[in-house]
């Protein structure tokens, strides 16, 4: 059975595990980073003319106060997950987007140019979804309700984690986790758990972020979703 680490951090990283098991697969979990909450106060969003997402860690982390205050608002998110995630939080009416922040930047713009959007999102984030809408117009408010930071794990941690076997792939979502990544398989002692393995990232970003892993064995997601990611797995090493 192929052995596949996993490395986004939960809650998301058990649901990547059952898809994996349903798929034949063997999980192993070791999330390289972790999502916590940051005070946020419910403020004042009279002039906003809608709300966007690009994470759905975003609105999970938004205090229920926040999420009630601008629950009319039409919310326009990323992707599928995130979508599923805004409805669940409370969010009326939800736009799914077509799962890339620069894509749904330039699809809303056109509705929102000389207006205010709210702008649902964690302290580390890349500016291209803001720096686009600012251009066109867009007044971009963001609301930070979540920071990511990175988890450190120790040669005997990993070891048992891994049950001192090697993993045939390796599953990245974000540019916290992969740098992480290339670090502790470069590790003398933790080498021989990686030197097999395939390293799929969501996107070419992340996959630049792999410093020192050997080109040939980083794989790109056709799309930045986990379908996408997944299908990967079935392509010949």
């Amino acid at each position: 059975m192929v052995r596949v680490l996993v490395t986004r951090p939960e809650p998301g990283a058990s649901r990547t595990a059952r898809r994996l098991e349903a798929q034949g697969f063997q999980p192993i979990l070791l999330p390289l980073t972790e999502t916590v909450a940051l005070p946020v106060e419910a403020g004042v969003f009279a002039a906003a003319a809608a709300v966007a997402v690009t994470s759905a860690n975003a609105v999970r982390h938004a205090p229920k106060e926040l999420v009630a205050a601008l629950a009319a608002l039409t919310c326009h998110a990323v992707g599928k997950r995130t979508a599923e995630a805004c409805r669940a939080a409370g969010f009326t009416s939800v736009s799914e987007g077509p799962g890339d922040a620069e894509a749904l930047a330039g699809a809303i713009i056109g509705e929102l140019t000389g207006k205010e959007m709210i702008y649902l999102c964690g302290r580390v984030r890349f500016p291209v979804f803001e720096e686009r809408l600012a251009v066109a117009g867009v007044r971009v408010r963001p609301v930070e309700t979540y920071d990511t930071s990175e988890l450190d794990y120790r040669d005997d941690a990993v070891v048992a984690r891994l049950s001192g076997m090697p993993v045939e792939a390796v599953l990245l979502y974000s540019t916290k986790a992969a740098p992480a990544m290339a670090g502790l398989a470069m590790r003398p002692t933790l080498r021989h758990l990686f030197e097999r393995a395939r390293f799929l990232a969501l996107s070419a970003r992340i996959a630049k972020a792999l410093r020192g892993i050997d080109a040939q064995k980083v794989r790109i997601a056709s799309q930045p979703d986990e379908d996408a990611l997944l299908k990967l797995l079935s392509l010949p090493g």
